[in-house]
């Protein structure tokens, strides 16, 4: 799909997808590439600009992540963000040096406000730190536009060269008009137009993929999730019954939850397309048994997905194209993209079945992060009930049961996360708001935007009814985020947390204690494994 871009050159920054983000909230298209991607692969994407993201080393420490000087002389505006600040001046002829005081979070920043960068920006903001070094000297052609009480050069900028230094982080919500900031670089500077929307994005997808499959046969596996319904939808709208979606059930599922995608994908259901479900619930027990690491469940379950899609398509016969639902976060976290740790695993990235008979591969969300994937939905027609529903990650309950996953631990979780998601919309006000399937009404402000339960491994001593008991405990996660990169524990009222615990120990049977996990992202992750 042709569109302008920018690039994001990732030094090992925990922000890096942040980074990208942010900048397609500014409707600007964005990929991630690691700092090793060699400059002419770089130029090749014809970029509008270049962002240097943060990164864990200091520049002029032996082995740090660096890059030529000749990235900063092809005439591409480009702007480092905390390491890459530091870099640009390193590279260029400044002076970075080891700081006396570390500044670190909430930092009061004076701007010149003249800069192109902070141009309709207050003169003094709030902006996120998090620094050991600092720019003692400018490279020759800059100037300072920023500073703070302990660091003299928080921003400064080369007009001539269009290259720009930021020391602090604007991606992060904690900076006040971040978003404005890297919005005054792409579309200001680096003069985008801002043509990347959703609208644009299905319109053409659907175009495509009709051109590229023509008369052939596609395959989908179907979780009944976000990002493989609207995969899904996207390819019934372009190809209609060519299309056949396979659904497994591989019993992890949320309770009911198969029931649910077979009514709205099935033959009852709106959209034309093939629909076959298969029951593996007990096959799945089986192989999981006694597996109790974390990456191995993982892998256990995104294996025995692939043999049971193959069982299945070999029913099916050839098929020319197999569909996946793969996202963009999916392809960075797994190690795929940028130049950050392999965060987990995904099976529907770099798992193809081997078995399987087909031409090639689509993956028509795999440029897009989850909220943007959600406005694909919406534009797509998906009912907003579906579009909005609780994130659900492929391995499903198998990484919300720390340890052992069993029959009877399935079934504790589902019914304690069915018991908290009920309560927790009927005290915000979705339940309500969601109830005609469209046009949500007044949510309260603390609903978090993901919530589930989580078995622990931790059995503990009870008393229930004059017994002694020693049952299992279960831990409540519930976060607010924008983009699911980062987040915060949500504020749940303490009256609505007491009446999910009394009747999750009340009427789950096995469990004697709840907790609250209150733990942001990072330094944790939103799932439990």
């Amino acid at each position: 799909m042709a569109r302008e871009m920018v690039v994001v050159i990732d030094f090992g920054g925990q922000y890096n997808q942040l980074v990208a983000r942010r900048v397609r909230e500014c409707n600007v298209y964005c990929e991630i590439y690691s700092y090793r991607t060699p400059l002419n692969e770089i130029l090749e994407k014809n970029p509008k600009g270049i962002i240097l993201t943060g990164g864990p080393n200091s520049v002029y420490e032996e082995g740090a992540a660096t890059c030529g000087k000749e990235l900063f002389e092809t005439g591409i505006p480009v702007l480092g963000l905390c390491y890459g600040a530091q870099l640009m001046s390193h590279v260029l002829g400044g002076e970075v040096k080891k700081a006396q005081n570390r500044e670190y979070g909430k930092t009061e920043t004076f701007f010149d406000t003249s800069s192109v960068l902070f141009e309709g920006l207050p003169e003094k903001n709030i902006v996120w730190m998090s620094h050991f070094d600092y720019i003692s000297k400018l490279a020759p052609g800059f100037k300072s536009v920023a500073h703070t009480d302990n660091t003299p050069v928080a921003a400064a900028e080369n007009t001539e060269k269009n290259l720009y230094a930021i020391q602090f982080h604007p991606e992060v919500l904690h900076t006040e008009n971040g978003t404005k900031m890297l919005y005054n670089f792409v579309r200001k500077v680096c003069g985008c137009a801002g043509d990347w929307k959703m609208d644009s994005f299905v319109e053409t997808a659907i175009k495509e993929i009709r051109e590229k499959v023509g008369s052939g046969k596609v395959l989908c596996a179907l979780s009944g999730g976000v990002d493989s319904s609207v995969a899904a939808v996207l390819l019934s709208k372009a190809v209609g019954k060519q299309l056949t979606c396979v659904f497994v059930d591989h019993g992890l599922l949320r309770k009911n939850e198969g029931d649910e995608v077979e009514a709205v994908f099935g033959p009852d259901g709106p959209y034309e397309l093939n629909f076959i479900r298969v029951n593996a619930q007990e096959r799945y027990y089986s192989k999981l048994a006694g597996v109790e690491e974390p990456e191995r469940k993982r892998k256990i379950i995104g294996e025995e997905f692939i043999r049971v899609f193959e069982e299945e398509a070999k029913k099916i016969g050839a098929v020319d194209y197999l569909v996946q639902g793969t996202i963009y976060p999916d392809v960075v976290e797994s190690g795929l993209g940028g130049e950050s740790a392999v965060i987990k695993s995904h099976h529907n990235v770099g798992g193809l079945p081997e078995h399987v008979d087909f031409k090639e591969i689509i993956e028509p969300l795999r440029d897009l992060f989850k909220d943007e994937v959600r406005k694909a939905g919406l534009e797509l027609g998906i009912p907003d009930y579906l579009v909005f529903r609780q994130p659900f990650p492929g391995p499903g309950l198998g990484i919300r049961i720390i340890g052992e996953v069993t029959a009877e631990k399935v079934r504790m979780v589902q019914e304690a996360d069915a018991i908290y998601r009920e309560e927790v919309e009927k005290a915000s006000g979705k339940a309500v708001a969601y109830k005609d399937g469209k046009n949500p009404g007044p949510i309260a402000d603390w609903q978090p935007d993901q919530y589930f339960a989580a078995l622990t491994n931790m059995r503990s001593v009870g008393v229930m009814g004059d017994e002694r008991t020693y049952d299992y405990a279960i831990a409540l996660r519930g976060v607010k985020t924008i983009d699911f990169m980062t987040a915060e524990a949500a504020n749940i009222p303490w009256d609505v947390l007491q009446t999910v615990m009394s009747r999750i120990i009340n009427e789950v049977r096995g469990v004697n204690r709840v907790f609250y996990d209150l733990t942001s992202k990072p330094p944790g992750t939103i799932e439990m494994e």
